[in-house]
């Protein structure tokens, strides 16, 4: 996903080792890593951006990377899966919103948060929240 303007960056890159390293241990097993529903399969397949990475449970497939967008300033939109223009684009229309990036894989159901990350226009500018558009003077 291309760089934006982000702010309070969460890697879970750590978290994601720990994991794999678990289930090559055999301490977790398949089914508790490969859970993607159907709603987050369909999302990688329609708004994911595919990458040159392979699924490293079962690494017959490359993955894709779902955004998922939440901010109470997007109303119906918050929880909802974005293609990389329709982040740029929310950028410059609301003031903060976070979005974490899962990989996912279609054919065997890995799916694990990769990172978070806060977008917006940070209050200033035509994104200001309503709030904020009323407070000013």
């Amino acid at each position: 996903m291309p760089v934006r303007n982000q702010r309070h960056i969460v890697d879970y890159a750590l978290r994601k080792r720990a994991l794999l390293r678990q289930y090559r241990a055999g301490t977790v097993s398949r089914a508790e890593v490969c859970d993607a529903g159907p709603y987050l399969l369909r999302a990688a397949e329609y708004h994911g951006e595919r990458i040159e990475h392979p699924c490293p449970v079962c690494t017959r497939q490359n993955m894709s990377l779902v955004a998922w967008v939440f901010g109470s300033e997007l109303g119906q939109a918050s929880g909802s899966a974005r293609r990389p223009d329709e982040l740029d684009r929310m950028t410059q229309l609301f003031s903060e919103f976070t979005v974490f990036v899962v990989e996912v894989c279609r054919m065997c159901r890995w799916n694990h948060v990769a990172i978070s990350y806060v977008l917006g226009t940070g209050g200033t500018g035509p994104g200001r929240s309503r709030a904020q558009q009323a407070a000013a003077p």
